[in-house]
């Protein structure tokens, strides 16, 4: 029998049974509610917008989308949300995948934290950007049905979310601060880690190696 949530189906394939799997054993209860809240507020968004996203493709990107705070998942030095699209890449590509499909993936979970992008493109990444958005900041929270939002929140409870995922997003970053230059990122080890200052764009600009 399918899983559904306020209406929303949880699709029945492989790689959504595995994934869901994989994200219940490698993250923490935090991110794996938090992750099933973003595909079922996303789902509500597209329904609500009049949009048609993959709905395989929406779960992926949605359950993967933090994985890149909890553990780097390349040697590199790099973006959390890359990381995470990284791994959610390859897990689509090992699983046969055509690479277009993990494309989209890898963008909407690359961009979920970028301002003013993901929502003007394909299906997918918008709609990951908006179950995101509601979850971490409310967004359109006082267009969405209250009876669904509850019945989403007693599936997946959100606890002191807001604390608890402020430090996630500190424990995932402070390794690697200069990654958050230029990003919202560098917002929550500014506010949370003494001494920490961005690099500013300007900055950047009087210090590059031009005379003028």
């Amino acid at each position: 029998m399918s899983e559904i949530i306020a209406g929303v189906e949880i699709p029945e394939t492989a790689a959504v049974a595995e994934a869901t799997r994989l994200m219940q054993e490698m993250t923490s209860p935090l991110i794996y509610h938090h992750s099933r809240r973003v595909f079922a507020f996303g789902a509500i968004h597209a329904r609500r917008l009049g949009l048609d996203p993959d709905p395989e493709l929406l779960y992926l990107s949605a359950m993967f989308h933090d994985t890149g705070l909890l553990t780097p998942f390349s040697d590199a030095e790099q973006r959390f949300e890359v990381d995470g699209a990284d791994h959610a890449r390859k897990f689509m590509l090992d699983r046969g995948f055509p690479a277009t499909a993990a494309d989209v993936v890898w963008t909407a979970i690359a961009l979920h934290t970028t301002p003013g992008i993901p929502g003007r493109m394909g299906p997918e990444i918008a709609i990951t950007y908006f179950g995101v958005l509601t979850d971490v900041l409310g967004f359109a929270l006082d267009e969405l049905d209250r009876s669904q939002v509850d019945e989403i929140i007693a599936a997946h409870p959100r606890g002191d979310f807001k604390n608890e995922f402020l430090q996630a997003y500190v424990d995932g970053l402070k390794h690697r601060p200069e990654t958050t230059n230029g990003t919202v990122n560098s917002d929550v080890l500014e506010h949370f880690i003494p001494g920490f200052s961005r690099i500013t764009t300007v900055e950047r600009m009087l210090g590059a190696p031009w005379p003028s």
